[in-house]
C-alpha cells in the first residue's frame, strides 16, 4: 500500500492535498475496499461507486464539525476509511469488529446511525433545524441514493426542508440514471458556473436592479426568473426539485475529482435548501461489480482476482430459493397469485416469478408501506397477492398490516424472508421482532416453518386462506430435504410433536426445532427425558397440543429466534394463564437490547440457541427442581 491512505491522520489533512495525490488516495480507497470486502462480504458496488464523492465531501467540509449524513450507509466504507478506521476496517462486519454502517458510538464523524433506507433527509433537517437553535454555523450534508429517493419518506423531508429553507445540502448519488440520462460538458459547465460566487453576485444584484424598475420592474423581474427556470428544466432535470424548493445544481459526473471539489465549495457558500445530483457507477474500479451491480450490492466473501463468490456449504438450496421456486409453481395452478417486492426482486428469490408472470409481478421501489396497501387494493378485487419483503423492513409497513389489510380480513400474504439473527449486517437487520409486532393483530395467522419443506407447506396454506396469513423463514441455507413432492396444506393452528418425553416439553418454533431436538438428545444422554413440540403456528397456537403437554410434563421450556418481550414464550405464558395451568416454564430467546453484529453462528452460541445452549438452560432448570425437591424430601 502506498503511504496516502495509511499516513492519513484526519480528513481535515485532505485539504493539503494535490489533485493528483486526491486521485492517487482515491484508488488506494477502492483497493482496501475490495481487498477487506473479498475476505468479510459486504456492501461493496454501492461503497466502490462514491470513493471520489467522499473524498470531495471531506476536502470541502470540516467534519466532524460539518455533519454528513450517508442514506442506508451502503455506501460509506470510503467514509469510514477517511476518518481514522483504516487499522480496523479487516474487522468490517466482523464480531467485535466495526459496523458495515455508519455508527455514532463508533466516531465522531458518524452523527447519525443508519441501516434502512430514506431516513437521510429528515435527519438532516432535524440536524440543521437543531444548528439554528443552538445558534450553530455548521454545514449539514446528507447523501441519498436515487433508489431510496423512491420512498415517501425521502419525499416528506423534501417537503418540510423546502418549507423551512434551512441551509441544507442534499446530494443525490444517481447510479442508476433513473432520474435523468442529462449527463455531460454543458451541464456539468452550468452547475459550476451557476454556482460560482460572480453568477450569484450578478444574479442578486440584477434581481434588485429590475425590482427597482418603476412600473415594470415586478413584470421584469418575474420574467427573468421564468426564463431561468425554463434554461434549467430544459437542460437539467431539476424542476421536482425546484418545485420542492430547492434549488438545484446537477447533473455532475460523480467520478471526476475536480469538478466535484469546485462545485461543492462553490454550494457550500450558499444559502437555504440545495440538492446537488450526481451520477455515478456502482462498481466502479472493479469490473465484476461494474458489468454486475446486482450481485455486489451485498456479496458475500468473494475471490479477489476472478470475482468469483464463495458458495454456500453443503449444496441445499437457500430458503430463498425455495420460496421463489414454489411460488412459480403455485402461481402456476392459481393465475390469482400476484408477487409484490420492495426493490428486492434478486434478495427475495421472485426474479424468475417476474421473468415468468411479469403481468402479475410488481417491484414497488423501495416503499413498504405502499407496498401493504397496494397488495390490499389488489385483494379487494379478488387476486391473491403476497408481498416479499426481509423480516426488518415490513416494520415501516406496521399501520398497514393492521389498518389496511387485517383490519378488511383481507387475503393478502406476507412472506417475511431474514426471519430471525441475519448475521453481519447486525442489529439494524436482524428479523428478531416480527413476532412481537405482528402476533398481537387481530385476523392474522402467522405460521413459522421450521424447515424448506414445512415452507412449503406453508406456502400452500397460505393461499387456501381466506384472510391475512404471514409466515417467517430464515436467512441461509435449508437443510436439504427433498422437495419433489406437492406441497399440502396444513390445518389452521395445529401443531405436531416430533418427540415424546416425560421430564419436561420443549416447544420450539420455527428453525429452532432442529436445535432442540438435538439438545433432547444430548440430555437423553444423560438421563433425561424431554419432549420437543414444534407449534408450527404463532398465531393462532395449538392449544389443545401446548396444554395437554403442559400438564402431562409440568415443565415446559420455549425456544425462539426473537425478542423475548411479546414473542412467542409470552403467547405460551398468556395461554397457561388463561387456562389457570402452572407448569414451571423458562423462555429462551434474544434479550432486551439490540443484538450486535457477527455470523448467525456465533450468535446463536452467545444468546444460548444452539443445541448446547438450550441443553444448557434446561440442565439448570432440571438441576433447581432436583435441589429444591431433595431439600423438600430432608425436611
Amino acid at each position: 500500500m502506498s503511504s496516502f491512505l495509511k499516513d492519513l491522520g484526519s480528513p481535515a489533512e485532505l485539504k493539503n492535498f494535490s489533485q493528483a495525490e486526491l486521485k492517487s488516495l482515491a484508488e488506494e480507497i477502492r483497493t482496501e475496499i475490495i481487498d477487506t470486502v473479498s475476505r468479510t462480504g459486504g456492501h461493496l458496488a454501492s461503497s466502490l461507486g462514491v470513493v471520489e464523492l467522499s473524498i470531495a465531501l471531506h476536502r470541502v467540509l470540516n467534519t466532524p464539525k460539518d455533519k454528513i449524513i450517508w442514506d442506508v450507509g451502503h455506501q460509506a466504507y470510503a467514509h469510514k476509511l477517511l476518518t481514522g478506521r483504516l487499522e480496523r476496517f479487516g474487522t468490517l462486519r466482523q464480531m467485535g469488529g466495526i459496523s458495515g454502517f455508519p455508527k455514532r458510538e463508533e466516531s465522531p464523524h458518524d452523527c447519525f446511525d443508519v441501516g434502512h433506507s430514506s431516513t437521510s433527509i429528515s435527519a438532516a433537517l432535524g440536524i440543521a433545524a437543531a444548528r439554528d437553535t443552538l445558534g450553530g454555523t455548521e454545514k449539514i450534508v446528507a447523501v441519498i441514493g436515487d433508489g431510496s429517493l423512491t420512498a415517501g419518506l425521502a419525499f416528506e423531508g423534501l417537503n418540510q426542508a423546502g418549507h423551512l429553507k434551512k441551509d441544507l445540502i442534499v446530494v443525490l448519488n444517481d447510479n442508476e440514471m433513473s432520474i435523468s440520462p442529462n449527463v455531460g460538458a454543458l451541464s456539468s459547465f452550468l452547475s459550476r458556473k451557476m454556482t460560482s460566487d460572480l453568477f450569484i453576485r450578478f444574479k442578486k444584484e440584477t434581481e434588485n436592479l429590475l425590482g427597482h424598475v418603476p412600473r415594470f420592474g415586478k413584470d421584469l423581474l418575474s420574467l427573468a426568473r421564468r426564463a431561468e427556470d425554463s434554461l434549467k428544466g430544459f437542460l437539467t432535470p431539476g424542476m421536482l426539485f425546484e418545485a420542492f424548493g430547492f434549488d438545484y445544481v446537477g447533473p455532475l459526473d460523480g467520478h471526476n475529482l475536480d469538478e466535484l471539489i469546485q462545485t461543492l465549495q462553490n454550494v457550500s457558500r450558499l444559502k437555504g435548501p440545495i440538492l446537488v445530483h450526481v451520477l455515478t457507477k456502482k462498481g466502479k474500479g472493479y469490473l465484476p461489480a461494474e458489468e454486475n451491480p446486482p450481485l455486489y450490492h451485498g456479496v458475500g466473501p468473494f475471490d479477489r482476482e476472478s470475482g468469483e463468490v464463495q458458495g454456500s456449504k453443503g449444496g441445499a438450496p437457500s430458503y430463498t430459493a425455495v420460496f421463489g421456486r414454489t411460488l412459480v409453481e403455485l402461481a402456476e395452478k392459481d393465475e390469482r397469485i400476484v408477487a409484490i417486492t420492495a426493490a428486492m426482486l434478486e434478495g427475495t428469490g421472485l426474479k424468475e416469478f417476474a421473468q415468468r408472470f411479469p403481468e402479475r409481478f410488481f417491484d414497488v421501489g423501495i416503499a413498504e408501506q405502499h407496498a401493504v396497501t397496494f397488495a390490499a387494493g389488489i385483494a379487494c378485487n379478488g387476486l391473491r397477492p403476497t408481498v416479499a419483503i426481509y423480516s426488518t423492513f415490513l416494520q415501516r409497513g406496521y399501520d398497514s398490516v393492521l389498518h389496511d389489510v387485517c383490519l378488511q380480513n383481507l387475503p393478502v400474504t406476507f412472506a417475511l424472508d431474514r426471519g430471525g439473527l441475519v448475521g453481519a449486517d447486525g442489529p439494524t437487520h436482524h428479523g428478531v421482532f416480527d413476532y412481537s409486532y405482528l402476533r398481537h393483530i387481530p385476523n392474522l395467522t402467522f405460521m413459522v416453518p421450521r424447515d424448506e419443506r414445512e415452507l412449503r407447506r406453508a406456502m400452500a396454506t397460505a393461499q387456501g386462506h381466506e384472510g391475512p396469513f404471514a409466515y417467517r423463514y430464515p436467512r441461509g441455507v435449508g437443510s436439504g430435504l427433498p422437495l419433489n413432492d406437492v406441497p399440502s396444506p396444513v390445518p389452521i393452528g395445529k401443531g405436531e410433536k416430533l418427540q415424546d418425553g416425560s421430564d419436561g416439553v420443549i416447544f420450539a418454533i420455527g428453525t429452532c426445532a432442529a436445535p432442540a431436538l438435538q439438545a433432547a438428545q444430548m440430555l437423553a444422554d444423560d438421563g433425561l427425558s424431554l419432549a420437543v413440540v414444534d407449534p408450527r403456528f404463532l398465531k393462532p397456537l395449538d392449544r389443545d397440543l401446548l396444554i395437554a403437554e403442559a400438564n402431562r410434563t409440568g415443565l415446559v421450556i420455549t425456544v425462539e429466534e426473537n425478542v423475548l418481550q411479546g414473542g412467542f414464550g409470552s403467547a405460551v405464558m398468556e395461554l397457561l394463564a388463561q387456562e389457570e395451568i402452572s407448569p414451571r416454564i423458562a423462555c429462551i430467546g434474544l434479550p432486551d437490547f439490540f443484538v450486535e453484529q457477527g455470523s448467525q453462528e456465533q450468535l446463536q452460541a452467545r444468546y444460548g440457541l444452539d443445541a448446547e445452549g438450550i441443553a444448557g438452560r434446561i440442565r439448570k432448570v432440571l438441576g433447581g427442581a432436583r435441589q429444591v425437591n431433595s431439600s423438600a424430601m430432608g425436611n
